[in-house]
């Protein structure tokens, strides 16, 4: 049976996979290459699967406290046991920050941005290697109704907030605000930041969603979890199914990745938000943990069926280590020159080769003379080949990752249209 409030964005909504980022001192790899036989958008929007649910455990009473607290919005009285004063403390650290960023860099980002965003886009945005980044993704496209984000890092549990002593609640909410501070100052988060938010009693990527969600003006609903099943659909998760697997921790889903300390049954959120204070349409935010690499992917058919029944999008990424330009990221690649209107990235997006190939045109933005971490050398080249062959186009804020000169950059991906 679908969810009563589906139909707000169902028929644009996107559900895949997350991968996370490579190490920083992989050895460059050969380009990758698809046969432009291979990549052909879709005659015609794909009906959605369906939507299957449970008697599903919501835990909106948990995302409003988090967001109380973790996100510092309003000032409720706090429940028994949660030491106000630490909370207080926080608060007024994370605050300033947050205003920063509304003032900074918002003020900028946004009306720049939306003078390269094509009229009449997918309401849909993938945002694919974006762990906890739901706040780039609301700067990048405002007028989203559903926005993905995809990561190896799992959304978290949302219940150990409750019954925090001073001390565990102190050290939690600090950890918050030194692992969110490089998203907030510098547009991107690192490896090692989005790893220990895996860790702790405050779920590190859903305390990051919360906050993007006050610094935009939005306010959460609704929170469930859910499972991809083998045919594409969704499967919210139900109390009972989740007390069965609360003894298990978490999958490890990369070799070199720090694993979780939380029950596989929170790895995939659904967050349902709206204008905070209003009787808006809802907006949905989905965050799945999973890794993209083609072989998961291969093992795990679901991810990729329920990918193609969403029609089309838009996509993003940035700060992603350079994985679209890797051959053992062959099918997320291809998902998006097939499924993708447009896209906006840093240089972790697109080869220029192979969306050249699909039928997209590349416009850039700043300067780039080439990858900010070790990626190959032949892209390296179509990227300074591209910038180069193009006017010099200004660009007021940074996006994602610096080049390895150190300057802002920014690529602009669009479907050719004639």
């Amino acid at each position: 049976m679908a969810r009563p409030w589906c139909g707000i964005a169902m028929a644009g909504a996107l559900w895949i996979a997350a991968a996370g980022c490579a190490r920083h001192d992989e050895r460059p790899l050969p380009p990758a290459r698809e046969s432009p036989a291979a990549i052909r958008p879709p005659t015609a929007t794909p009906t959605p699967l369906v939507v299957t649910a449970a008697a599903a455990q919501d835990y909106a009473a948990e995302a409003r406290l988090l967001y109380r607290v973790a996100a510092c919005v309003g000032d409720d009285p706090l429940p028994p046991g949660l030491d106000e004063a630490t909370v207080r403390e926080h608060c007024a650290a994370l605050r300033p920050r947050m205003e920063a960023y509304r003032e900074r860099y918002l003020a900028r980002a946004r009306p720049f941005l939306a003078s390269l965003r094509n009229r009449d886009l997918p309401p849909t945005v993938v945002y694919p290697f974006g762990g906890g980044d739901l706040l780039s993704a609301l700067t990048t496209y405002p007028d989203a109704l559903d926005v993905e984000t995809l990561s190896l890092e799992l959304a978290g549990d949302p219940r150990r907030i409750a019954g925090l002593g001073q001390e565990e609640l102190g050290r939690s909410l600090r950890l918050i605000r030194q692992t969110i501070a490089p998203l907030l100052t510098q547009s991107d988060s690192t490896s090692a930041n989005l790893m220990k938010g895996q860790r702790g009693e405050i779920p590190g990527q859903l305390a990051f969603f919360l906050i993007a969600l006050a610094i935009h003006g939005y306010e959460p609903v609704s929170l469930r979890y859910f499972r991809i099943e083998p045919d594409g659909s969704l499967h919210d998760l139900g109390a009972q199914e989740i007390a069965t697997v609360e003894a298990r921790t978490a999958a490890h889903l990369k070799v070199e990745w720090t694993p979780p300390d939380f029950s596989p049954a929170f790895a995939n959120m659904e967050l349902i938000f709206r204008t905070r204070g209003a009787d808006g349409p809802l907006r949905i935010h989905r965050h799945i943990g999973a890794n993209l690499a083609d072989r998961p992917l291969a093992e795990n058919p679901g991810l990729l069926k329920h990918l193609e029944s969403k029609g089309r999008v838009v996509a993003m990424t940035k700060a992603a280590s350079y994985l679209l330009w890797r051959p053992g990221f062959s099918s997320v690649r291809r998902y998006l020159l097939t499924h993708m209107d447009f896209m906006i990235s840093d240089s972790t997006g697109i080869p220029p080769d192979a969306a050249r190939e699909a039928g997209f045109v590349q416009e850039t933005y700043g300067q780039f003379r080439g990858s900010f971490l070790n990626a190959s050398r032949a892209i390296n080249q179509e990227f300074r080949t591209l910038w180069s062959s193009q006017p010099r186009r200004r660009l007021p804020f940074r996006y994602g990752y610096l080049d390895s000169g150190r300057h802002f950059h920014l690529l602009v991906t669009r479907r050719r249209t004639s």
